[in-house]
This record gives C-alpha cells, sequence and structure tokens, in this order.
C-alpha cells in the first residue's frame, strides 16, 4: 500500500489528476480500523488505539511516508524545469495564469514568503505550478526546499489526520472516506482562493 500511495504522490506533481489525497485518506482510514474497537451499538474505542501505541505506529509511518514523497516528487519537478528551463519557460509564458503565478512565486521567495509554496500543494495543480516555476527561475534549492518540506508535511499530516480520525469517528466505511475527501477538497478550495486573491489586487 505505501508504495502505491508514495508513487501516487511522486507523479501527481506532473500528472495532478492522480488521486494522492484520496489514497493517502483511505490508507489512514484503513489504519483506524485496525486500530480501532467497535462496540456493539457502534461506538468506537479511541483509547484501544492510543493505550496500545502499536496501532499508531503504521499512522505516523504513512505520515513520514507521503511527506517524504511529497518533497521528492517536487524536487524532481524542480530540478527538471532547472535543466529545460527554456523550454518549460516557453510553455509556462503561453498561459497568463502561469505567468503570473511564477512571478507570485518569485517575489515570495525572495522576501522569505514561501508561504505560497505550502497553499500551492493544497491547490489543484498548485504543486505543479509552484515546483516548476521554481525550476524555470532557477530559484535555488536553500529557498525553496525548506518550503518544499514544510509544504508536505502540513499535506500529509492534514490529509493523514482526515483519514485516521475520520475512520474512529465514522468507521471504516465509504462514508468516513467520502467525508474526509470532501474536507480535502475543501481545503484545496480555500487554498486556491487565497492565491488568487493577490492576482485580483493587482488587477485593479
Amino acid at each position: 500500500m505505501y508504495v502505491v500511495v508514495s508513487c501516487s504522490i511522486v507523479l501527481d506533481v506532473f500528472v495532478p489528476i492522480l488521486p494522492s489525497g484520496i489514497l493517502v485518506i483511505a490508507a489512514a482510514t484503513a489504519s483506524a480500523g485496525a486500530g480501532s474497537a467497535v462496540d456493539a451499538v457502534g461506538r468506537v474505542d479511541v483509547t484501544a488505539s492510543v493505550d496500545g501505541g502499536a496501532p499508531l505506529a503504521p499512522v505516523f509511518s504513512l505520515l513520514l511516508c507521503a511527506a517524504t514523497a511529497s518533497v521528492l516528487g517536487d524536487m524532481v519537478a524542480y530540478r527538471l524545469a532547472w535543466r529545460g528551463g527554456d523550454r518549460f519557460d516557453r510553455a509556462i509564458g503561453r498561459s497568463r495564469r502561469l505567468t503570473a503565478a511564477q512571478r507570485r512565486l518569485g517575489t515570495a521567495l525572495t522576501r522569505g514568503g514561501g508561504i505560497v509554496v505550502v497553499l500551492a500543494r493544497f491547490a489543484p495543480a498548485g504543486r505543479s505550478v509552484v515546483s516548476l516555476g521554481a525550476g524555470v527561475a532557477h530559484r535555488t534549492v536553500r529557498e525553496f526546499l525548506p518550503w518544499s518540506a514544510l509544504a508536505g508535511l502540513a499535506w500529509a499530516a492534514y490529509s493523514v489526520s482526515l483519514g485516521y480520525f475520520g475512520g474512529q469517528w465514522l468507521g471504516t466505511s465509504w462514508v468516513s472516506t467520502a467525508v474526509s475527501a470532501v474536507a480535502l477538497f475543501g481545503a484545496g478550495s480555500a487554498a486556491a482562493f487565497l492565491m488568487r486573491r493577490p492576482e485580483r489586487g493587482t488587477a485593479r
């Protein structure tokens, strides 16, 4: 399971339609089911997964795996864009939205405000724009990597938490996964909205 999740996370920087977030949630929900005891009336005994200690180990392993794969995918895209800068630059230049996003990224990293990298990790296709844009602009690893690591950890922690606690509270059913997925998409929509705000302000 971890291999599939990791590969999906690494590759979705190039193919954003891959359901890496859903896979992380599903894996976390399965971990919650393995560590929870449900009584006859459907109540979840959370202490079974906390006091025992062992059931939480797969959850932390999944979090570490997801965060590491996220950073690895970012750096692969960053390096490829760095080496093929002219080609990627022309592709970005054909899109006004991508050009604006690249400009905001450069400004944010220069000022030490790389929180845009963290927001982009949640926004649909935002991770791709940021990682490729940083490479095309030849931003240094020192500028980009710490924010990529923070973004990967934040995204992984949020996704794993949704799956784990959703599984604890709602049980390991499709309902739990669906509710967690809606919460993940909600965070993505909010991140996309926040990333667009500077562009609207500039347009005025």
